[in-house]
């Protein structure tokens, strides 16, 4: 089981972790949103939970609960910048579709 960044992405939480001032990472987790059932979230993360995978790559490290990492194993992370837009996109194996505007996707 992984979960991967480009040197992008892990580039800019840095940027975000060093302007927040403190945390361990980010935590990356599936909610229940959208026209195809699932969609992603990124947060802060200051501490772990005892259900909590962590991943490290390029000096970060994504957390993950046990409920979402069957939804995001071989994920990878990469932050993208199109003109005056920028976000994390994600590379995900296990995603069958994804809707229309790529806010969610279905397994």
């Amino acid at each position: 089981m992984a979960i991967t960044l480009t040197d992008r992405a892990a580039g800019r939480i840095v940027d975000f972790l060093t302007n927040r001032g403190f945390g361990m990472g980010i935590r990356l987790s599936v909610q229940t949103t959208g026209c195809s059932g699932l969609g992603y979230n990124i947060e802060f993360v200051d501490n772990t939970n005892d259900d909590d995978t962590v991943f490290e790559g390029n000096g970060v490290k994504v957390i993950v609960d046990a409920k979402s990492l069957i939804y995001l194993d071989g994920t990878q992370i990469d932050h993208v910048k199109e003109g005056l837009n920028e976000g994390f996109e994600f590379n995900n194996p296990n995603a069958k579709a994804e809707c229309g505007c790529g806010e969610s996707f279905t397994v």
